[in-house]
């Protein structure tokens, strides 16, 4: 069976079963589990399917949110060299918001032990990482946890956010674009992430290629209110370019 034939039956299987996995694509088709892994990549670049962990869902499920669980293990490589980067967004001494988000997570668990700063955020496992660090002084914003991210939302989060002023702010997202913006699945989470972007003066977004062209249901910004996007190299130049033209710088890990 060549690719195209391949491909397309995976289509019709994600979008009778709404998901397919990597192990029984391989199976079914005879091949390894990395050719299925590049054909459910062009599926996605295509818009046909979106990859989840360990396989694929049909494209257009725009509520679709995985769990903290699946967010921490896709793109784990990817995530490392893009949080790794984003140390040397860190201010010296200031003040910073740090978004819900797994790539947020890892930044949060790689912050020197000799760095000294003041770090403001609603997500419950970013503040876990960070409770015992000697050099941060940290702030947890409250509100209501929404249990599939552990991150606060709603009234009181919110309220928090506009009465505060950070140097930077790192930004996550389930989905970013020229066109469509900045987007994920949840509206109260996208009202908090838009709090996030106007409560700092230099936003920072930390997204993996995988998200570039997806789009969720709810928008909390556009690309022009990042400053800096830190991706990894599945981004091609290309892209990379037109976002750059449009005004935000971007980092290629």
């Amino acid at each position: 069976m060549y690719a195209p034939e391949r491909q397309q039956e995976t289509l019709r299987l994600a979008r009778e079963g709404g998901r397919v996995d990597v192990l029984s694509l391989a199976e079914t088709f005879q091949v390894t589990a990395e050719t299925v892994r590049r054909d459910l990549k062009a599926l996605d670049r295509a818009g046909l399917v979106r990859r989840v962990h360990g396989g694929a869902i049909p494209a257009g499920r725009l509520d679709f949110e995985p769990d903290l669980a699946e967010r921490e293990s896709t793109a784990a490589d990817e995530k490392d060299r893009i949080a790794r980067a984003a140390l040397a967004e860190l201010p010296d001494g200031g003040s910073v918001v740090l978004d819900a988000g797994s790539t947020i997570a890892r930044l949060a668990a790689g912050l020197p032990l000799e760095c000294g700063l003041t770090v403001v955020t609603h997500a419950l496992p970013v503040a876990a990482r960070l409770a015992d660090h000697p050099g941060i002084d940290l702030h947890l914003v409250g509100g209501r946890v929404r249990h599939r991210t552990r991150a606060a939302v709603d009234a009181w989060a919110l309220r928090a956010y506009g009465e505060i002023r950070a140097d930077v702010a790192f930004v996550a997202t389930n989905g970013f674009s020229p066109g469509g913006g900045l987007t994920t699945p949840d509206l109260a989470e996208a009202a908090v992430k838009r709090a996030v972007v106007a409560a700092a003066r230099r936003v920072v977004l930390l997204a993996d290629s995988a998200k570039y062209g997806q789009e969720h249901f709810a928008r909390f910004g556009g690309l022009a209110d990042v400053d800096l996007l830190i991706t990894d190299t599945g981004l091609s130049p290309e892209d990379a370019a037109a976002i750059e033209a449009a005004g935000t710088e971007v980092v290629r890990a």
